[in-house]
């Protein structure tokens, strides 16, 4: 088992850690879950509390972070923006309706043992990087670990499970091909940061990276960047196309999901009338049997399941 101290850290991008810190979050995660199937006592966060701050709706994530609080032996709570004064950036207040991010971080602090925020999408206006500035900002002013649940940028949690996910059924990561490609959805509001987490994530572990879309649903620079270089330091190799056949050829693991056309650079929000037209003009950017042979017998990933 991989040994480091993660105690108090925060815990927004899978970027701001190492491989062997990850290694140690996953030996901890899969023997947790031996111990859950075991029965064995595992009450290790007894008499703790977790805030959750649901920007957005959730099935999956609020109910697997409820029920993962009470199995480990602590209380979470779920705080709705607008069953509360809403956290808002400096700036961005309403009188009687919102309370700055600083004040509320401080005021959970006192009360609790950790801070876990979910915000994308039509909450931020569709601004990249907008959703993660806050999360960070809670982080800034937090005495407590801040998780982030999911932002416009990075759902670091979904990565692990998928981390979790592929270990289990694969057992070596270590020179498999890891496909990420775009798919064709009814829905253009779908944000980046599943996509950018998963390449993030498989680039720690030494595996064969294709990230494939269509021309124009380009990720954000700064990721492809920092997947290139972990791939240099870790292994594995990275490598973009925009064909759903090629990419699909000989893989391990495909994982479809959808995005947005987003710009990144913080030039405006995202564009819905440009978005819907390069979506319906890819529209056969989906999986089929056919696709599915192409491949070297993969597993199929998908962040709703």
């Amino acid at each position: 088992m991989a040994s480091t101290d993660l105690r108090g850290r925060d815990f927004i991008t899978l970027m701001e850690f190492d491989r062997e810190e990850l290694e140690t979050i996953l030996d901890v995660a899969f023997d947790l879950k031996r111990k859950l199937i075991r029965g064995e006592p595992h009450k290790l966060l007894e008499g703790k509390t977790l805030f959750m701050l649901f920007y957005n709706t959730s099935l999956r994530t609020r109910n697997s972070f409820e029920v993962g609080m009470q199995q480990l032996g602590g209380h979470a709570i779920f705080l709705q923006p607008g069953a509360v004064y809403t956290p808002a950036l400096p700036g961005e207040e309403v009188a009687y309706t919102t309370e700055r991010v600083s004040d509320v971080a401080r005021v959970l602090s006192e009360m609790g043992h950790g801070i876990a925020i979910r915000i994308y999408g039509a909450k931020t206006g569709w601004m990249y990087g907008k959703g993660n500035l806050l999360i960070r900002e809670f982080a800034r002013w937090a005495r407590i670990p801040v998780i982030n649940m999911e932002d416009d940028m990075y759902h670091p949690c979904q990565a692990l499970a998928d981390l979790m996910v592929m270990i289990e059924k694969l057992r070596e990561l270590k020179g498999k091909k890891f496909v990420m490609s775009w798919a064709y959805s009814g829905s253009v509001e779908k944000p980046l940061a599943v996509p950018q987490s998963a390449i993030i994530a498989a680039s720690f572990f030494g595996m064969e990276i294709t990230l494939a879309h269509p021309k124009g649903f380009d990720l954000d620079p700064n990721v492809l960047n920092f997947v290139e270089k972990n791939v240099k330091r870790y292994g594995g190799s990275f490598r973009v196309v925009h064909d759903m056949d090629e990419a699909f050829k000989d893989a391990d693991v495909v994982y479809p999901k959808s995005w947005t056309v987003q710009p990144t650079d913080g030039s405006g929000p995202m564009d819905p009338e440009k978005a819907k037209e390069l979506f319906e003009a890819n529209k056969h950017w989906i999986t089929t049997k056919e696709k599915m042979e192409l491949t070297n017998g993969a597993i199929y990933m998908h962040c709703l399941p």
